[in-house]
């Protein structure tokens, strides 16, 4: 994409970030939630299958999805971000990168999915959801931040369970979460009939304690 077309795009405020020698490029908030390394990990481990819908939950500015659709021409990605803020970069992002009739991104709240789609209507699921218990730690002021970071507009077992509505049977869901936290997110997997099937393991240095799982389960 031409700078133009950023230019056409952009608002007070944001950076440009640029992927494949600019083949592929990202409006994020210079100071809001700006996307990180377990982003790149969750794209890099999700297997994608020609022609499935995708839902995304919590896109923030749409980075994952942009990266499964720039490596994969036929696959569909839904969005839904609770952060209208956020929804509207990932909208523009899916437009700025020509992707706009394959990545949608709905306003919304995971906790009232039944409002916005109809049950069994997602092959797969992809999340990277808060880490950070409300009682953990200080909550950062900016709210774009706080509300990706700790569980204050919903936790991974919002996150499972609207999963597992929206997945027909035998999809898969697939996320990222601290390993720390892995005992908990495996058990509230099961707990929403959703069977752990692939695990992989990222870790900062080759002699460092492991930082997060990335998990795929199937329904039922």
């Amino acid at each position: 994409m031409e700078e133009a077309d950023f230019s056409a795009l952009q608002k007070e405020g944001e950076t440009l970030e640029k992927f494949f020698d600019g083949r592929l490029n990202v409006i994020q908030p210079s100071k809001g939630y700006r996307f990180s390394i377990d982003a790149i990990l969750l794209a890099s481990f999700f297997r994608d299958r020609p022609g499935e819908r995708i839902l995304e939950i919590g896109p923030g500015s749409g980075v994952i999805g942009l990266l499964l659709a720039y490596r994969s021409k036929n696959v569909h990605i839904t969005g839904i971000e609770i952060q209208e803020e956020l929804a509207d970069i990932a909208r523009r992002n899916a437009t700025l990168n020509n992707m706009a009739d394959r990545i949608e991104i709905h306003s919304g709240d995971i906790r009232r999915i039944e409002k916005r789609f109809s049950p069994a209507s997602f092959d797969a699921v992809i999340f990277n959801p808060p880490y950070r218990r409300l009682q953990s730690g200080k909550i950062n002021p900016n709210r774009q931040k706080a509300v990706a970071r700790h569980e204050v507009e919903g936790s991974f077992a919002d996150f499972i369970r609207g999963a597992r509505r929206l997945l027909k049977p035998f999809g898969r869901v697939v996320f990222i979460y601290p390993a720390p936290r892995s005992a908990e997110a495996i058990s509230r997997m099961r707990h929403e009939k959703i069977e752990p099937k692939r695990m992989r393991i990222a870790y900062s240095y080759p002699d460092s304690e492991a930082q997060f799982i990335l998990v795929e389960g199937i329904k039922e």
